[in-house]
């Protein structure tokens, strides 16, 4: 065995070598391993008994002649991309509409109804039961507020810059805004549309047909 003074005067001098030159002393490495080669910091390994195990003892991996352990390392599995959101359309969502108004007060039966073999009364209580179901399905569905918050048939000033799809100007209109009117409506717009989700299929269907089995 080298004694300690040996081993603290091989440190000191391979500290140094390794520092100028990247390489153990011959010298030192001969008499802490006999037979072994001579090698730069960062090489190879330096002596066959520096290897702990072998390719082909049990439980060990082998690795492919000229790959690195960073060549083994598995690359993360690639990430889907997200579909972009399905984009409706508008058509569909007008059919809907027109789909719950039927449904909550079957307003198209009512509209394509023949009213002509009906008298005035019997019209008028069936407009109470569409108006109640219609107005039920509007206010579950939007919250809507008018566009000119005043009295209809009061006068109003339309200053410049209106925006011209909240506002129709009728009558002898001349000149530019700011202009003096009666309003005659008061318009609507909706501040909160919640319709519920599509159906999977029949999109254009607004009511389907009933068959009662007996």
């Amino acid at each position: 065995m080298v004694s300690y003074g040996t081993r603290l005067k091989y440190a000191f001098r391979t500290f140094f070598s390794i520092l100028d030159r990247s390489r153990i002393p011959d010298d030192v490495l001969a008499a802490l391993h006999p037979g072994a080669q001579t090698t730069r910091v960062g090489g190879p390994a330096l002596h066959p008994s520096a290897q702990t195990t072998r390719a082909g003892d049990p439980g060990v991996h082998s690795r492919p002649q000229g790959t690195s352990s960073v060549d083994l390392v598995a690359a993360p599995a690639p990430t889907k991309p997200v579909p972009p959101p399905t984009k409706q359309d508008p058509v569909e969502r007008a059919t809907q509409m027109l789909a719950l108004l039927q449904r909550d007060g079957r307003l198209i039966d009512f509209l394509m109804e023949d009213l002509a073999t009906y008298a005035d009364s019997q019209i008028g209580a069936a407009v109470r039961d569409v108006h109640a179901g219609c107005r039920q399905a509007l206010d579950r569905y939007f919250t809507l507020r008018p566009v000119l918050d005043d009295e209809e048939g009061r006068p109003v000033t339309i200053e410049r810059g209106m925006d011209a799809a909240s506002i129709k100007i009728v009558g002898n209109v001349t000149g530019q805004p700011p202009l003096r009117g009666v309003l005659r409506h008061r318009g609507w717009e909706a501040t909160r549309i919640e319709l519920p989700p599509l159906p999977a299929t029949g999109h254009n269907i607004l009511a389907p047909a009933e068959v009662e089995v007996t």
